[in-house]
């Protein structure tokens, strides 16, 4: 890497790392939200679809308008955007507390969209930067979102524990500095060149063709077989497994954060044939799926969600690699494309979770069988939900498979 490029580094870093921040402590504030505003797992459910539709949006836009942006301008109002959502996150609760949910709604769809702009951006700005490996600069640069979700797992685990989850918003706040800090880093820093298609029409192309769509299709799998888990393992383990919250959220999300950088980081050093890691991650991710659902005994769920985190950490940036090497053309489009079925994937997952849950808590049937199995309504729903959620690293198993057998035989395409 040119060292003229070294801080422009960085602040891609802090930018992928604020991505950590919004993307997973929403979701450990779950049963605080349900405790202080009564707001369902649904509605819940409805945070994560809203963050990741929106995402998708910004990915559709970026997909067939990217000629149309200021790429410089653009990245550098990635951070400042974020800082904005996660203001108004925070603070409308507090001023309007009978009303939380729409603040939580408008603070999402903000920070949402800046969320969107780095899937987009972020990845080809790394891929821009000239590396003797860029796969592995790639692999690096996702690593360091999941340790981000370790840190921000722990010292916001920390901080409600010493603090309390009413004061949930002043922890919100604090970590606008991450933001603030990625905004100082760009200032004034040049942008390699990136590649945007001058024609929508030319990535319309692209995007009907059978083998871009079954790529797109890899990373839908990937993402809601990574962020179901992600999204809901907090609320899995208080309250399927009873195991206490600070307990559930050290030792299962941050574990499974630890596993997903883990995962990305061992790749970076040492990752080679891309499409057979995909596949052997999706059989693991089933397997650790069907563990949890079925498992009442605590340490196993524990086990089964952090060792998903392994098990999906390059089923995401891996498809990424695998669908930029096939479609050298594509440029900027093609990560665009790609992140939008990410986060198709990502909405999609979660949203499904809440919504089985739910309705396997209000069937009086299904509550009564528990019940003689000795599960409450919360254990029964919560189990019936990832059960369902099975059913996208079993599909990815399918795709992630044709992609392997394909592997030798596709040439690259324009």
């Amino acid at each position: 890497m040119k060292t003229g490029y070294r801080r422009l580094k960085s602040a891609c870093y802090a930018t992928n790392l604020s991505m950590a921040i919004v993307g997973s402590m929403q979701s450990l504030l779950f049963v605080t939200f349900r405790e202080l505003y009564g707001i369902s797992y649904s509605l819940l459910g409805t945070l994560v679809l809203i963050n990741f539709c929106t995402q998708l949006g910004m990915d559709l836009i970026l997909s067939f308008y990217s000629h149309k942006f200021n790429m410089e301008k653009t990245v550098r109002m990635i951070p400042l955007i974020t800082s904005a959502g996660l203001l108004i996150y925070a603070v409308y609760p507090m001023l309007f507390p009978e009303t939380a949910y729409v603040g939580l709604v408008i603070g999402t769809v903000i920070f949402a969209a800046s969320g969107g702009l780095v899937e987009v951006l972020i990845s080809p700005v790394i891929a821009a930067i000239p590396s003797d490996n860029p796969d592995r600069e790639m692999s690096k640069l996702h690593s360091i979102y999941a340790w981000g979700v370790v840190g921000v797992v722990l010292i916001s685990t920390a901080f409600i524990q010493l603090f309390g989850g009413e004061n949930w918003p002043i922890l919100a706040l604090l970590w606008m500095i991450l933001p603030a800090a990625a905004a100082v880093l760009y200032w004034g820093q040049p942008l390699p060149p990136m590649h945007t298609p001058e024609k929508s029409g030319t990535v319309a192309r692209m995007a009907v063709k059978p083998s871009f769509f079954i790529f797109v299709a890899c990373i839908f799998l990937g993402g809601a077989s990574e962020c179901t888990m992600s999204q809901w393992s907090s609320s899995y383990l208080e309250m399927a497994l009873n195991i206490p919250k600070v307990y559930g959220d050290v030792f299962g999300v941050a574990l499974f954060a630890v596993m997903l950088g883990l995962g990305r980081s061992l790749y970076a050093k040492f990752g080679r044939h891309v499409e057979r890691v995909l596949l052997l991650g999706a059989i693991g991710a089933f397997l650790c799926y069907l563990t949890a659902a079925l498992s009442n005994e605590p340490l196993v769920g524990l086990i089964a969600c952090a060792l998903t985190g392994l098990c999906v950490s390059m089923l995401w940036p891996g498809s990424l690699l695998a669908s930029s090497n096939r479609f050298p053309a594509g440029g900027v489009a093609v990560f665009a494309l790609m992140a939008a079925g990410g986060d198709l994937g990502g909405s999609v997952g979660p949203q499904v979770v809440g919504l089985v849950t739910d309705a396997a808590m209000n069937n009086k049937a299904l509550v009564s069988w528990a019940a003689g199995l000795g599960l409450t309504a919360d254990q029964i729903g919560m189990k019936a939900g990832l059960a369902v959620a099975c059913i996208f690293p079993l599909l990815a198993i399918v795709v992630f498979g044709i992609v392997w057998k394909g592997r030798n035989r596709s040439p690259r395409e324009s």
